[in-house]
């Protein structure tokens, strides 16, 4: 987990050379997202899970970036739109118990983490956007790709807004980017890495 944290900060320092990108760091370090999960319970529900699906979905767009030569983006916005498209999900958990039966049977409490909204403005993307707009200037493709991001997950689809598929048309990078969370959450997200050796 420590490894994560500093190849985390480490990319974001050698990749993004925005304004205000240094004071977003230092929110984060003071922040819980190196400690946080992923997921109450659904991909990377452990300590330290949101760095690593963030270093996880880096790792995948790159990946995709790379076999897709003709998707136009600049490292420093693929290393924004995956490192920080969840970064709505600080300090968004907590640690809850809940009973759950042991082996032999006897009620135990077992800690889970459960949501704890302190800043509930707007759709999960649409925070993440708020939040790193208050420190760095976006592109408005780096927008584009966060805010789609969750692909058909999104709860405004649940709701009939076609918009999402509008952005994929519009931006290959929001595609390629919401590609990448799909194979990290759903391939890569429960499996112990440690990045350290790792070139993203």
């Amino acid at each position: 987990m420590a490894n994560n944290k500093e190849l985390f900060l480490e990319i974001c320092r050698r990749e993004i050379k925005r304004d205000g990108i240094e004071e977003l760091l230092e929110w984060l370090e003071k922040s819980d997202f190196f400690t946080a999960p992923a997921s109450t319970k659904y991909h990377g529900s452990y300590e330290g899970g949101l760095c690593a699906h963030s270093l996880n979905v880096a790792n995948c767009l790159g990946e995709l970036l790379e076999n897709h030569p003709e998707v136009e983006a600049s490292r420093e916005s693929a290393a924004i739109c995956s490192l920080f498209h969840d970064i709505c999900k600080v300090n968004f958990y907590k640690i809850g118990f809940r009973n759950v039966k042991d082996d032999g049977g006897q009620w135990v409490k077992k800690p889970v983490y459960e949501i704890d909204e302190k800043f509930p403005c707007g759709d999960h993307a649409d925070k993440s956007i708020i939040i790193l707009q208050s420190y760095i200037k976006l592109l408005p493709e780096e927008i584009l790709a966060i805010r789609a991001h969750m692909g058909g997950f999104d709860t405004s689809v649940k709701g009939g807004s076609y918009f999402i598929g509008k952005i994929f048309e519009k931006s290959k990078l929001a595609l390629l980017l919401h590609l990448a969370d799909m194979q990290a959450t759903y391939l890569l997200d429960d499996q112990e890495v440690d990045y350290a050796a790792k070139e993203l």
